[in-house]
């Protein structure tokens, strides 16, 4: 199995969970792993297997023990690793959903994205999604909610394009659209420090910094390099740090001050997918490839 997605724990230091699919996500099942960090490795503690590959995860931020994936198949599943099986699913995305959040403010909520061209949010109390967003083009590969606003998220996906929405707009429109990257936008992440200010990254192999108050949004570009980022991760303990994953086989952490890499890790001997920053101990990351 081959790790898509990572994420720390948001309730305890000692539980990680890995979204990972058979045969690079191409075809085959998939599995959520739960670990534990050890002196000198990940200790698997349980493992759910699925009928299709996962490529995304993200914990409750309201229930310790719960956590929801995004499949291939189109499914979403909210699972609690006390039990040994879902303990609720969603079959509404016609396409491989590529992300789910967690909401961190209004905690009852998350967001999910999919190939098929929409984010929706939900209640995981509800049948059904509570909204449905879809002005993309082409896949959405990631939507992320903003860490000062309740109502509001961000998405970027295959049509080149970053939108800002609010779940409280009427008529389901995008608040504001930010263009600037040449090729698709796989990746985003809010500063939680600064909550105007997100990274994206993009198959066009750039790093772009955004201000949703600039008229231009695009801040700063770091790039082109030789490979794309897949991921890029805001660091929680500072404004300044973004941690990011990519086609190169290394994960790595730079300074948005003045574009500089202070950290390395180059042990993976594939493409990674996936990297979160711990919210217990400042500098500790997860990578998963």
């Amino acid at each position: 199995f081959k790790g898509y997605a990572v994420k720390f724990s948001p309730f305890s230091d000692q539980l990680l969970a890995a979204a990972t699919s058979a045969n690079f996500g191409l075809v085959g099942n998939g599995r959520l792993c739960i670990l534990r960090p050890g002196p000198a490795s990940l200790a698997p503690q349980k493992h759910y297997d699925t009928q299709d590959g996962l490529f995304d995860i993200s914990w409750s931020e309201a229930h310790e023990n719960q956590l929801v994936t995004a499949s291939g198949d189109g499914s979403i599943k909210l699972w609690d690793i006390t039990l040994n099986h879902p303990v609720s699913k969603w079959h509404e995305h016609r396409r491989e959903v590529m992300s789910v959040e967690w909401n961190y403010i209004a905690k009852a909520t998350f967001v999910s994205s999919s190939w098929d061209g929409s984010a929706k949010v939900w209640d995981p109390t509800v049948p059904h999604s509570l909204r449905t967003f879809g002005e993309h083009t082409g896949c959405v590969y990631s939507s992320t909610w903003s860490p000062r606003q309740p109502d509001q998220f961000a998405t970027c996906g295959e049509d080149k394009l970053v939108k800002l929405w609010s779940v409280n707009e009427p008529n389901g429109k995008s608040l504001a659209t930010f263009s600037g990257h040449m090729d698709q936008v796989l990746s985003l992440d809010w500063n939680k420090y600064a909550p105007e200010q997100f990274v994206t990254s993009s198959v066009d192999r750039t790093i772009k910094l955004w201000d949703i108050r600039n008229p231009r949004g695009q801040v700063a570009m770091f790039g082109p390099f030789e490979f794309s980022v897949r991921r890029v991760k805001f660091s929680p303990f500072s404004p300044h740090y973004i941690a990011t994953a990519g086609y190169d086989m290394s994960a790595s952490v730079w300074d948005t001050r003045n574009g500089s890499v202070v950290f390395v890790h180059d042990a993976h001997r594939e493409f990674v997918f996936g990297i979160d920053w711990s919210l217990f101990h400042p500098g500790m990351m997860a990578t998963s490839g």
